[in-house]
């Protein structure tokens, strides 16, 4: 279950100004021309390399996760490709995750809608039978972090801007457990209870000491990087990896399985409270004005 103060929002990261502010057309833009996701083959056969291409920070807007989803499904069922590396193709950022403008000022069927598809992609990328590589070129914080680590290897630019971590308690918000369960399964109990509760963001160099990320790298050599650690992957039979890889998530996954519907009925009462909005509203109003 969620929980919000509003004393906790002015502190956001420097990044929650770029992720309130990049979406000010209506979210549910779907049919426009505007292409949210690049998919392109990799120049060694049976990778494809994912773009996140939603400007200025890769906010996670309905539109944008939805057209995600839908891509990620077709590379899972394209037997050309057998791994993808996801990277940015904003500068700014690899992602700053969700977007407060779609938490803000909309009703419970929305955010029902937002949060499912939201679970879906968690659910999409942590099952993959593909091989998944996160290159990570930019800071990536909070939301953000789900692509990271659901993937089966992280590498990260050696850059001291290029932050990560679930910082959600800077805000007064806590994590929703699978995103837990995730950074658990990857850095340790102990280290998890550090990180979630301090909001910790992690330098390149801490974050490879405590595990979150696999590697690091100078930003220009991150996907030069992710296609070498993916051919040793690849040199793995797929269908031996794969089960594998099944029997060590499915445990997790099917936690959220079992409590989507509840998961989903706790964000929304949560996020309907008149007193969330109007810290959302405040914050979001603060943002415009400091930009203006």
């Amino acid at each position: 279950i969620l929980t919000f103060t509003g004393a906790g929002l002015p502190d956001a990261a420097f990044w929650w100004k770029e992720r309130a502010t990049c979406c000010k057309v209506p979210a549910r833009r779907f049919g426009s021309q505007r292409q949210l996701v690049v998919v392109e083959p990799s120049s060694t056969a049976g990778i494809a390399v994912l773009k996140l291409k939603n400007p200025p920070v890769n906010s996670f807007s309905l539109e944008f996760l939805t057209e995600l989803v839908i891509n990620l499904e077709k590379l899972e069922n394209d037997k050309t490709f057998r791994g993808i590396i996801i990277t940015s193709d904003c500068p700014k950022a690899f992602s700053a995750g969700i977007d407060l403008r779609e938490i803000c000022g909309k009703d419970p069927a929305y955010y029902t809608e937002y949060w499912k598809v939201l679970q879906d992609l968690w659910l999409r990328l942590y099952l993959s039978n593909l091989v998944l590589i996160s290159a990570i070129n930019g800071p990536c914080a909070a939301g953000g972090c789900l692509i990271p680590l659901t993937s089966d290897y992280r590498i990260l630019a050696d850059n001291p801007k290029c932050l990560i971590g679930l910082n959600e308690t800077r805000l007064g918000i806590s994590v929703p457990f699978w995103f837990k369960d995730s950074l658990v399964n990857i850095i340790g109990h102990h280290a998890s209870e550090h990180a979630l509760q301090l909001g910790l963001l992690f330098p390149p160099a801490e974050a490879l000491q405590v595990g979150i990320v696999d590697k690091v790298a100078p930003k220009d050599q991150v996907q030069s990087t992710a296609l070498s650690v993916m051919a040793q992957w690849l040199a793995i039979p797929d269908h031996a990896r794969q089960l594998t890889k099944n029997m060590i998530r499915k445990p997790t996954a099917d936690l959220l399985v079992k409590r989507r519907d509840t998961d989903i009925q706790n964000f929304v009462s949560f996020i309907s409270r008149d007193s969330i909005q109007k810290s959302l509203q405040m914050y979001l109003a603060k943002l415009k004005q400091n930009k203006d």
